[in-house]
C-alpha cells in the first residue's frame, strides 16, 4: 500500500484575481452600499415547519431557534417522545395544539408526519469564513474533549430532498462541524429533509453561498484543505493522512457529481475504492463512507 500522506500544499488553488473595478456613486468598487447590497436576492435555508416525531424533539432540545407552534394530533397512543415534545414545549412557552388528525395532515407537508407538526423561526445560516474559523481557545466537543479543527461538508448541487437529509444526519454523527450550500440549484430544509435527518439540521451551522467555487476559494484562504470526492479521482480516500487538518469534503449531485470548475479548485480529488460490478455509490451512500473514514483519522 502506498504511504499515507497529505495533499500537497503546493498546488493549493488561488482565487483568480479580475480587473480592478472603478469607483462608482454606489459605495467602493461600484457596489452598492452594505446596508443595501445584504439581502438583496438572498436565498434562506427553510426549516419554519418541522414535522415528526425525532426532528421536533431536536428542534426543541436544541433550542437555538424559536418553536412558535406544535400541532398533537388528537388520538395518538401513548409514548414517552410525544410526551417529551409537549414538556419541551411548555418549557419554552411554545403554544401546543392538540388537532384533529384531518387538520394536522392538512397542515403536514409530509406523507408520516407522526402526528406531530412544529413551526419555528428559520433555520440562521453563517458566514464560510465563520465556519472556517479555528475553534475558540477552551472550546469542548459535545463529548467535552478540546475541539478540533473545523471539518465542514460542501454540497455542490444535490437536489433531492432524501438524500439531502440522509446526507445532513450522517455529517452530523460524523461530528461535521458545518454545511456549505449553494444558493441555487441546491434543496432546501423542506419539512421532507429534516424529517430525513432526524434533527440533524439543528445542530449543524450552515453557510450559503453564491457559488461552490468562490466558498472554496475562501476556505482554502483560511488554511482549510477542500477534498473532493470523484468516482475518478486519482487518490484513494483512505491514503489521505488529514488527522489534525481543517478540511472540507466537497460531494456533487446526484447525477453529474463535482462539477468541472469545482474539481478544479478542490486541493485533492480523492475516490472510494470499489470491489463490486457498479462503478459509483449513491451520493447518501459515499458520504456517509468519506464522513467517517475522515472521522476515524481525526477521532483521538
Amino acid at each position: 500500500m502506498a504511504p499515507v500522506s497529505r495533499p500537497d500544499r503546493s498546488r493549493r488553488p488561488r482565487p483568480r484575481q479580475g480587473p480592478a473595478r472603478r469607483q462608482g456613486p454606489r459605495g467602493s468598487g461600484g457596489r452598492p452600499p452594505a446596508s443595501t447590497a445584504q439581502g438583496r436576492g438572498k436565498v434562506g435555508l427553510g426549516g419554519e415547519q418541522v414535522e415528526g416525531r425525532q426532528a421536533v424533539r431536536e428542534l426543541l432540545l436544541a433550542g437555538r431557534r424559536r418553536t412558535r407552534t406544535v400541532m398533537i394530533a388528537k388520538g395518538l397512543d401513548p409514548a414517552p417522545i410525544v410526551e417529551h415534545i409537549v414538556e419541551l414545549a411548555r418549557e419554552q412557552r411554545a403554544a401546543v395544539r392538540e388537532v384533529s388528525r384531518s387538520e394536522l395532515d392538512a397542515t403536514a407537508r409530509t406523507e408520516a408526519p407522526q402526528g406531530v407538526v412544529a413551526r419555528a423561526d428559520p433555520l440562521p445560516d453563517v458566514e464560510v469564513a465563520e465556519l472556517a474559523a479555528a475553534p475558540r481557545q477552551g472550546a469542548v466537543d459535545r463529548d467535552g474533549r478540546p475541539a478540533g479543527a473545523p471539518f465542514l461538508l460542501a454540497l455542490d448541487g444535490i437536489t433531492d430532498p432524501g438524500n439531502f437529509g440522509a446526507v445532513l444526519r450522517t455529517a452530523e454523527c460524523a461530528g461535521v462541524t458545518g454545511v456549505v450550500l449553494p444558493r441555487h440549484r441546491s434543496a432546501r430544509i423542506t419539512p421532507t429533509v429534516a424529517k430525513a435527518a432526524a434533527g440533524a439540521v439543528e445542530h449543524l451551522r450552515f453557510a450559503v453561498v453564491p457559488g461552490i467555487p468562490s466558498a472554496l476559494c475562501t476556505l482554502s484562504s483560511h488554511d482549510v484543505w477542500t477534498v473532493g470526492l470523484d468516482a475518478a479521482g486519482p487518490r484513494p480516500l483512505h491514503d489521505l493522512d488529514l488527522a489534525g487538518e481543517a478540511v472540507a469534503l466537497v460531494l456533487g449531485s446526484e447525477g453529474r457529481g463535482l462539477s468541472r470548475l469545482v474539481a478544479q479548485r478542490c486541493d485533492v480529488l480523492a475516490s472510494i475504492p470499489l470491489r463490486g460490478t457498479l462503478g459509483s455509490l449513491n451520493v447518501a451512500a459515499a458520504a456517509a463512507v468519506a464522513c467517517f473514514e475522515i472521522a476515524r483519522r481525526r477521532w483521538p
